[in-house]
């Protein structure tokens, strides 16, 4: 299994030499405070997260948030799943996200927030966009509608590859009060 065990960026979760904070997190930092990975976005990864999501193999869901939740051991208040839009909801009939949640929640203790958070625009998937225009393409997607004042949060999500689509959940997240959010995924995409 590709288990991202190279000193990594403690803000991204990227490859590098040190393992502290990468020029980009630097000059550019993000929304979160941190992001933990169990793998790269590799073989075999890769096929049983889209095995996961793309065909609804939810027998996956405990292997990969079991190995999401060896990798993280920040104490926590809530656990919050990256919102799907309710088209895609309604395509897919889960949302993996959620579905990974669940399991940390249950074996973590951590509570789960289900519905504090919202996407309000239905965009195109990441997925399908060139790097570059996945900040456009999600800005302002999601809502959050529950006090988080004071509270430390872990977002949680299948894969990161730009920190995109967790950066604006973390938007919502901080305006609501939260004054520590951790990005939680499955895969880190990495740089070819």
């Amino acid at each position: 299994m590709p288990y991202l065990r190279t000193p990594c960026c403690r803000v991204c979760a990227l490859p590098i030499p040190d393992g502290d904070v990468c020029g980009g997190c630097l000059s550019e930092p993000p929304a979160f405070d941190s992001a933990r990975a169990a793998f790269s976005y590799s073989f075999p990864v890769d096929a049983l997260i889209q095995a996961l999501k793309y065909q609804g193999n939810l027998a996956l869901a405990p292997i990969l948030a079991a190995a999401l939740l060896s990798e993280a051991d920040v104490p926590l208040d809530y656990l919050i799943p990256v919102p799907l839009s309710g088209v895609r909801l309604r395509e897919r009939g889960f949302n993996q996200a959620l579905e990974i949640a669940k399991i940390i929640s249950r074996e973590s203790g951590v509570s789960l927030l289900i519905d504090s958070c919202g996407r309000i625009l239905d965009t195109p998937p990441q997925a399908g966009l060139p790097w570059k225009e996945r900040t456009k393409n999600i800005r302002g997607a999601f809502m959050c509608n529950v006090n988080l004042r004071g509270k430390k949060v872990a977002l949680i999500d299948d894969v990161m590859t730009t920190g995109t689509t967790l950066n604006e959940l973390a938007k919502a997240v901080r305006k609501r009060g939260a004054t520590e959010v951790n990005a939680w995924v499955v895969a880190r995409t990495l740089p070819p």
